[in-house]
């Protein structure tokens, strides 16, 4: 028997790895969307967090009333996991394209999935929803994509100019070295880009370490005596499972480089969740700055705290606001195109321009899109450890704390 009740519905959605999720007392005519995110393997973590976001933002359409435009029709959820490669991540999409009652899509949280999925999705005309950062997401010509975060191309450079500036103001002098460490996942490839093809001079750091590994990383030591030897001021962590950070932040402490004696840059949503608290303490955290391509606003502290409470998290991450953002752009471009047809689906989708409805669900309150489906002017979400909380530091208008640059414990 399916589950009817909200602690029912989020228990089960957090519990089996693919299900089909029917509205409260379904009457009449439903509408089909699909969620396709990891729930196995090292990044299971983060696709869990999607699916919370996903379910209660479907719950929540449904006990407002469903889509008014459309008889008040409730929305369906279908559950796929994505595993832990790509090919799991096509075959899963080819399974879940074979339903021609889906309306749209969600996922797929790693950038490398994303690709591979809405490859899929596209030759389906599946209208597909992502906070992946890639920008080859959204630069392949693609027709029936929509990208809610800031391109990676853009992303980390908007987060470090600020540091920079504050660094200067605080210690007396502008970072001038820096070391990076990233995995080879498509979004970190991408975040690192831009840095190593004239960022990292426009901003005048010369990079000392530059070390790329494949995940799982199972021994930092060669990595971080690297680190250790060549003292940066500044290190770039590239990660996307939290086993990876652990690790690396772990192994920096151990050779005296942690609690903030050398500064971290986090570009990775993983580096502010709930599980890398518990797995490496807040005085380890203290400090630590990450990116992200949505984080909590101030603005909206009711509703965060609404859903905090709902979904047992001690704060929300992009998976999960993201998410549930996404749920309600499908909803409110359902209810503007009148219709259940994809095409008219994603040419709504497209022409949204609204600081209302789904824009509370994302830094900087107010939600249009380019023509190839990314979000324009989308800020990068930058949260920082502080006293075991990651609290929102820029933009500025939706901070919780100012940005501060980190000190020794």
């Amino acid at each position: 028997m399916l589950p009817t009740t909200r602690r029912g519905l989020l228990a089960a959605a957090l519990a089996a790895p693919a299900i089909l999720h029917r509205p409260a007392r379904a009457q009449g005519r439903t509408i089909r969307i699909a969620l396709l995110t990891p729930l196995s393997g090292p990044w299971a973590y983060s696709g869990n967090l999607e699916r919370i976001g996903t379910v209660l933002a479907v719950e929540d359409v449904n006990k407002a009333g469903g889509i008014k435009a459309l008889g008040g029709a409730k929305l369906e959820l279908v559950i796929a996991d994505a595993g832990s490669s790509v090919d799991q991540v096509t075959a899963a999409a080819h399974r879940l394209v074979a339903d021609a009652s889906l309306v749209a899509g969600i996922g797929v949280w790693l950038s490398s999935f994303t690709l591979a999925a809405t490859e899929v999705t596209e030759r389906a005309k599946l209208p597909w929803l992502t906070l992946s950062w890639a920008d080859t997401i959204t630069n392949r010509g693609f027709h029936y994509i929509i990208a809610t975060s800031p391109p990676a191309s853009k992303i980390l450079l908007a987060a470090l100019e600020p540091l920079l500036g504050l660094a200067a103001k605080t210690v007396g002098k502008r970072p001038g070295t820096i070391g990076l460490i990233n995995d080879d996942t498509a979004v970190s490839y991408a975040n690192m880009v831009p840095l190593r093809k004239g960022g990292l001079e426009r901003l005048q750091l010369k990079p000392v370490v530059d070390e790329i590994y494949t995940p799982p990383l199972s021994d930092a030591t060669p990595i971080i005596q690297k680190l250790r030897r060549a003292r940066p001021d500044l290190v770039l962590l590239g990660t996307t499972s939290v086993s990876d950070s652990r690790l690396l932040l772990q192994t920096l402490t151990e050779f005296g480089l942690g609690q903030g004696k050398v500064p971290v840059l986090a570009p990775s949503a993983a580096w502010g969740t709930p599980a890398i608290l518990k797995n490496l303490g807040a005085r380890n955290l203290e400090g630590v700055i990450g990116i992200a391509g949505n984080w909590e606003s101030r603005k909206q502290a009711a509703l965060n705290a609404d859903l905090r409470r709902r979904s047992g998290e001690p704060w929300l991450v992009q998976d999960t606001l993201s998410c549930y953002g996404h749920v309600l752009l499908i909803a409110d471009a359902l209810e503007r195109a009148k219709s259940t047809d994809r095409d008219a689906v994603m040419a709504a989708l497209l022409a949204t321009d609204t600081s209302e409805g789904p824009a509370k669900l994302f830094l900087g309150g107010h939600i249009r899109f380019e023509k190839n489906g990314r979000r324009a002017d989308a800020p990068p979400g930058v949260f920082q450890w502080k006293n075991g909380v990651p609290l929102t530091v820029l933009p500025e208008e939706d901070a919780f704390a100012p940005l501060t640059w980190p000190r020794p414990a």
